[in-house]
């Protein structure tokens, strides 16, 4: 109940992003290997943010 309003951090958000990026990329890999080439590209620079935090 508390948690309600809380608000979620940096890292959260982050983590978040990424796991929906690989869900997509996964999808994606289905029919288009390219494009989920490119957004594994993508959700590799958000896990380096990640790491940084």
């Amino acid at each position: 109940m508390f948690g309600l309003f809380k608000k979620k951090s940096e890292k959260e958000k982050l983590q978040e992003k990424y796991s929906k990026m690989l869900a997509e990329a996964h999808k994606l890999s289905h029919s288009n290997r390219t494009a989920a080439d490119k957004l594994m590209a993508e959700a590799e620079e958000v896990a380096k943010k990640i790491e940084k935090l």
